[in-house]
């Protein structure tokens, strides 16, 4: 089979039709020019020139064979400068996975961030429960997690991504909708709560039990869910009350309304980036650099 070296030399002939300015081009001299046309002209059992003492000239075939001889050249090239700007972890692929709750704020950020900085990196998205995400990142079905902490797991790394706090999510027309000062958490003792789910949401779960627990607060669990967006339709179809991140008053419900609450802790909802150690993906390396 010819090579690139054999391909470059004929594309050069070609081009100049003067072996002379061809090897000059190529910065050698021309009998080892002449050598390499020779050999692909074999290798292809067509000559691709007409050559006399004062002329060179393309045959058809070497017409021809000209077009597929700069296409080949150009997608080495191309292959060459991506596997140098993979390697570089500026092109490439990185797997992410979010929580429902995170992309409400965090999420976007994120790609703003690779997006600006590292453009011709695609970035994969993958909506699963924190759980969920765990695994695929031990199992090595993701590169990054926006997570809820903590990470326990010692194969996995994690930093913290940022914190909100807690609204309370009310119907338009309930007492505890009225004012603008934030709400205690003792009015929800004894209110109807939709409640996070304690397998598929267990943060957002423990979370508030603990809180509820610390204040001496027994609100009345009548729905469990997974999902803000899922409770939030609950509590504007009047089934109860909930406390969401804040983000989640971007989800504008006509019928509710979002209060703040005094919790010991302002920004008690915590979110981490986890990502397996060792992982050799050098756009995950890159686009930690940047987050």
């Amino acid at each position: 089979m010819f090579t690139l070296t054999q391909l470059a030399s004929f594309v050069a002939v070609a081009e100049e039709l003067h072996f002379g300015r061809a090897a000059e081009r190529l910065r050698m001299t021309q009998p080892p020019l002449s050598r390499q046309i020779q050999l692909l002209e074999g290798e292809l059992r067509v000559r691709l020139f007409d050559r006399t003492n004062r002329s060179v000239r393309l045959t058809p075939a070497g017409r021809a064979f000209l077009d597929e001889a700069r296409r080949l050249l150009h997608q080495a090239e191309h292959a060459a400068l991506s596997a140098r700007r993979v390697s570089a972890g500026e092109a490439g692929r990185v797997a992410v996975g979010f929580t429902a709750a995170s992309a409400y704020a965090a999420l976007g950020r994120l790609l703003d961030t690779a997006r600006s900085a590292l453009p011709d990196v695609e970035i994969v998205l993958r909506e699963m429960v924190t759980r969920d995400q765990l695994r695929a990142l031990t199992e090595g079905g993701l590169d990054l997690g926006l997570v809820r902490p903590p990470v326990a797991a010692p194969e996995l790394a994690e930093r913290a991504a940022g914190r909100e706090a807690l609204l309370a999510a009310v119907p338009n027309g309930h007492p505890l909708a009225a004012g603008g000062g934030p709400l205690p958490l003792d009015a929800f003792d004894g209110q109807p709560l939709i409640m996070y789910s304690p397998v598929e949401a267990r943060y957002f779960h423990e979370l508030l039990v603990g809180l509820f627990r610390r204040a001496g607060v027994s609100p009345v669990y009548v729905q469990y869910l997974s999902q803000v967006h899922s409770i939030l339709a609950l509590v504007d179809g009047g089934w109860g009350l909930a406390l969401v991140p804040e983000a989640a008053a971007r989800l504008r419900y006509a019928g509710l309304t979002f209060r703040p609450l005094e919790p010991s802790d302002p920004a008690p909802v915590e979110l981490s980036l986890a990502w397996r150690r060792g992982n050799d993906n050098p756009a995950l390396a890159r686009l930690l650099e940047h987050l």
